[in-house]
This record gives C-alpha cells, structure tokens and sequence, in this order.
C-alpha cells in the first residue's frame, strides 16, 4: 500500500494542446515540439493528454503521427486539473495536483531535467540546455531570442501554414529574423581559443594543400554525411560541435601555437560561425525550431522554390541538424519525414529586418535632451508633476510574527536575522494592504513570487481566499512548496511559469520587488483582469521600452518627457542604497516616486484609482514603494 502512495505522489502528467493534424504536423506546433522532444529523449516518464481545442476535433488521424510508447490520452479542456485550466498549455503537473509548470520553454526545460534525473548516464540530454544550463531559460517577456523561438516564429508559421496554397501570406518577418541572427558571429565560452585555431587553420589553407590529409571531418558514425551540399564540413566549427555529439574530445592542438597566432589581437582573430541555432553546439532551441523549420521549408519547396534562396543558412542548418544521432528516428517517430532540399545556386540580398533585443531602446538626435535628474525634475514641475506621496493607511501595524508558526516566517527563506528583519516589515505593509482589501472566496496572486515570502503569509492569514504563487524559477518556488508543505496549507497553488502564460481570472495581484518591466507587466496583468494591485517595484535601472510597453506610459508624462529624459529619472532611482550620501539618496527617493507616479497615473487613464506609497518605516528596503491601484 505504502508502495502505491509513493508512486501515486511522483506522477506527472504531460497537458498538450490539439487542434487539428495535417500532413504529419500536429497542430499546434509548441504539441509538435513537446512531442519530438519526448521522443529525442526517450521519455517515458509523463502521462501524456492531448487537449482538444474544439468540439468537433478529428483525432482519427492521430496514431499515424504519434508513435509514442506510453498511451497518450484525449481530454476535453473542462476534464483539465484546476490549476492547469488557469495556464496556457503546455503544461506539466505533479501529482496532487498544486504544482504546475507552464509555458513551452519552461516545460521543456523540465522535461530534459526529468529524463537526466532518471538516468544520470545520459548527460547529453542535460547538454541540450547549453552551457552553464541556461538555453531559453530567460523569460520571453524581457529576452528577444526567447520570444523569438518561443512564441513568435511557430504562431508565426502556423499562421503561414494554415493558409490554403494560393493564399499564402508574405514570407513570415520572424524568418527572416532567425536567417539574419544565423549569419551573425557565434559568442561561446572560451571563443578565443578556437578562433585563434580557425587563424590557423586558415593559415595553414592558404599555405598550400601539405595538411589535407589531416582535415578534420564532420560525418557522423553511422549516417551519410552530403559534403558536396555542405561547404562547412571540414570545417573547425563543425568539427567541435559533431565531437561533442560523438561524445569525443575536441580536436586536440598544438601545447604551443606559433608566435604570429599566439600574439594577434582579439580584433583580428576571425568569427566563429553558426553550426546550430545558437552556436556551436545542437541545444534545446534547435528542438525546438525543428518541427516549426521543417513544416516552412516543406511548403516553401512545394510552392515556393522561388523563395528558398533567401534562406541559405536555414536551409544549411536544416540538412545538419539531420546528422545529429537520434535526431532523424525521433523526428520519424513524430510524423516528421525529412526531404532533399535542392541545392542553392544564389543567395537573396534582400535587407532583413533588424534584430534588437530591445526595440525603440535609443532615441536619435533629441536635441531638447538634457542630462541629468535635477533638469528632468525641473521640466515636470513646470508641467506642475511633482513628488507626492500618499499617506501610509496603518503606519504602525504589524503581524505578530512571534505567534505565527515558524514556516511562515521569512527567517525559514535561509536569510540572515537582520536581512529576514526588513523582510518582515516589508511584509506588514503589504499583508496589510491586502488583508484590508480581501474578500472569503478572492483570488490572489503572488507574482514573481520567489520563496513564497508573501504568498505563504496571505495563504496562512486568508485560509478561505485562493492564493496562486508564479514564479519561472523552479528552486524558489520548490522551495516555497516545501515550506507550504510543512504548514499543511491547502489553499495555495504553485505555478512556474512565465507571466503570459497565467490566464485565469483574480481578484488581488500582488508583488514584492518585482525587477524593472515585471512590475508593470504586473500591473498590466492586474489590470486586463480588472483586480486590485499592490506591488513594490525593484531595480529600477533596469527599465526599458520592450515589445509591450513604452516609456514613459502615461499621456501626462508623455506630453512633457522624451524616452531618454524618463530614463535618466530610472537610472538615479536605484540610487537609494544607505551607504551612498543622504542628499543622493533624497534624489534617488524622489525619482523613484516619480517613475511611479508614471505608472500610476498611466493605471489611472484605464479606469484604476491609484496610490504611491512609502512603505515604513522607510530602512525596511531601499526599494520602498508601494503603489496601490483598485478598479473604479
């Protein structure tokens, strides 16, 4: 019996979206990557369950293109676990059902730990997240690449591919994006000594043919390898990253190199290429983009031959990834069948699109623009804005922590005394502000949660409201699960995930130094579900213009300062720490109120009453205001 309960606790279950199937594609295309990576791994691990998108879904066609071993389930969305039916899919779920990992890349990234976990031999599975295990790991809300692969280029090519032939819309920008981002220079760990290799081998090339009988080769034990379609297979590149996959050392060199190698400058060392997607090495992000390139290129030949030479590197990297062991039983075991690309005779000198990581970042040529806080201050007071604070509600109220059971104290977070001290007045002012606000039956959730400091004190002193804790990082939020654990709280969930990925409706947002741009996709989100907010933002320097906002965000701020005049406010607004001296510190609090006092009145143009407040006593944070917002 006790058998059964161990394993009954260790179930995790694998939730897919399924809308239709065409041509070997499983739609839609984040369920056609879950699936190749399933099958890449071996996975046996998760219960996999299709969930249909539409009453009238045909599954009928499903078994020619899943070949998976486990049984793989269909359920219609309502037959979801609670907590899943607040995500967007895919989504991973332990067994009971209060931890949940949602969003493509987070999920996938679980499924590579979980298969590693359960076989530590297989260390080149663990290798598919890259080197110091961070491939796709940061956020899509804040990183262009991740968003990129992610989200944008397979709703990019579903888009494309759900267009009947004839009817096709333009060449995706996302495309032309990635075939840009493919031809840029390769950064990798240590890419000085293997560019200081290619100068000699280059050298060496053009020293006459005495070395091509030791040119290294790129084939693959076991699999045709089509050198006449691959001018890179001798290449140093290609042969560092097809030893990794052979699980062989790197091409050895000389202990010495020669003087003229040895003392170039950096500058003149020449660039590493592409092999794979994000350098060198065969990662997730290639498994990703898989099923999503495969699928363009496919109509891109059948329609569209025209086109094709204005994707050499793509397509490159497609005849590649083919020789990377496993990659073509996986693919095969998934409905993917692989197709001979005609070989390009040209290549398109068409401009692609721009990549920038931050979009509208830098403003050109202001010639209003004046540096410094004092100026910026001076031209809102002008426009009568001014630092103005709200008064404190309960200055003076407090948990009493002493009385309340150790696991909800932050000093369980592993923090030094003084440390878990600020955390608990920190903590007071926003307990406050929520209890005082909260409803038997409200739905509040803890984003960016980290540890759980804030959640686990809400869930603890509001047992009949819904507490939801979302956090990416999965160490912080396993270890707010355990300390709800050990408290026996049952009305608390744990969601790691990306912000974009929690749909379901609340009443009460909240957040404790949230960094930069999360606080307002806090507010944001808060606002789109027309619930209160309370949230302390945090490093202020780090805010930027980004794919969904623009700064400054109000009309009022907006008519008086450029992007770079709000900038300069967010800079010095992370000069608050204690040690700097008190007048720099007074400025630093008073650009600090009036970057929020942005946010706040950009709340209130959507209907939102909205209040920016210090928390007290003032040394619990360098970063100490709050700011309020209640629907109207």
């Amino acid at each position: 019996m006790k058998g059964i309960i161990k394993k009954s606790l260790t179930e995790e279950y694998l939730y897919l979206d399924f809308s239709h199937q065409t041509e070997g594609c499983i739609f839609p295309l984040h369920t056609s990557v879950a699936l190749f990576l399933l099958s890449y791994c071996d996975c046996k691990i998760f219960k996999v369950c299709l969930v249909l998108t539409g009453e009238n879904t045909d599954v009928s066609l499903l078994k020619n293109v899943l070949s998976q071993d486990g049984e793989v389930q269909i359920i219609p969305r309502q037959e979801l676990p609670p907590i899943v039916q607040n995500c967007r899919l895919p989504a991973a779920v332990e067994r009971p059902d209060n931890f949940c990992r949602a969003g493509l890349a987070v999920v996938l990234r679980h499924m590579i730990q979980k298969t590693y976990e359960a076989d530590p031999s297989r260390k080149e599975i663990l290798e598919l997240l890259g080197f110091k295990k961070t491939c796709l790991k940061a956020c899509a809300e804040v990183s262009q690449w991740t968003r990129l692969c992610e989200l944008t280029i397979p709703l990019a090519i579903e888009n494309f591919l759900s267009k009947p032939s004839g009817q096709r819309p333009p060449i995706p920008a996302e495309i032309l994006q990635l075939e840009k981002k493919f031809g840029e220079p390769v950064r990798v760990h240590n890419d000085d000594k293997l560019r200081r290799q290619k100068l000699k081998q280059q050298k060496a090339a053009r020293a006459g043919p005495s070395l091509a009988k030791d040119k290294p080769n790129g084939r693959v034990h076991g699999q045709e390898t089509p050198d006449e379609l691959d001018p890179w297979a001798e290449s140093l590149e290609l042969t560092v990253a097809f030893s990794k996959l052979r699980a062989q050392e790197e091409p050895a060199t000389a202990n010495r190199e020669p003087a003229r190698i040895r003392k170039a400058k950096a500058s003149d060392l020449p660039p590493l290429e592409h092999v794979f997607a994000e350098g060198l090495y065969f990662t997730l992000t290639d498994i990703v983009l898989l099923p999503c390139i495969h699928h363009f290129l496919l109509i891109i030949c059948k329609e569209l031959t025209e086109k094709l030479v204005e994707f050499p590197l793509l397509a490159t990297w497609y005849r590649r990834i083919q020789e990377v062991p496993r990659v073509r039983t996986a693919a095969s075991q998934c409905g993917i069948h692989f197709f001979h690309l005609p070989e390009l005779v040209a290549t398109s000198n068409e401009q692609h699109p721009s990549f920038s990581e931050a979009p509208g970042v830098e403003e050109q040529n202001d010639p209003s623009f004046i540096g410094g806080p004092r100026p910026t201050m001076t031209k809102l007071m002008e426009k009568g804005i001014e630092v103005m604070f709200s008064p404190h509600p309960c200055p003076t109220w407090t948990l009493d922590w002493d009385s309340l059971p150790a696991a909800v104290s932050p000093k369980e977070g592993k923090m030094s005394s003084d440390r878990a001290l600020r955390k608990q007045q920190q903590l007071n002012n926003l307990v406050y502000v929520v209890t005082s606000q909260a409803k038997p039956g409200d739905k509040i959730v803890d984003f960016c949660s980290g540890g759980g400091h804030v959640g686990i004190v809400l869930a603890h002193m509001l047992p009949l409201c819904q507490v939801t804790l979302i956090e990416n990082k999965e160490l912080s939020l396993i270890r707010a699960k355990k300390r709800s654990d050990e408290l026996g709280l049952s009305n608390i969930w744990f969601i790691q995930a990306n912000m974009e990925y929690f749909t379901g409706m609340f009443n009460i947002g909240v957040a404790l130094h949230a960094c930069g741009v999360a606080t307002d996709m806090v507010i944001e989100h808060c606002i789109e579900a027309r619930a209160s907010f309370v949230s302390c933002p945090c490093c202020y320097g780090f805010i930027q213009n980004t794919s969904k906002f623009n700064f400054p965000k109000s009309e009022q701020f907006k008519k008086t300062l450029s992007y770079k005049e709000h900038m300069i406010l967010c800079r010095f607004a992370d000069q608050t720490a204690v040690q700097l001296p008190p007048q720099r510190r007074l400025i630093g609090k008073q650009c600090m109120c009036l970057v929020d006092l942005d946010r706040a009145r950009a709340a209130e143009e959507r209907g939102y009453s909205v209040q920016v407040i210090s928390m007290e006593p003032e040394s619990c944070s360098p970063k100490n205001n709050m700011i309020v917002g209640v629907p109207i």
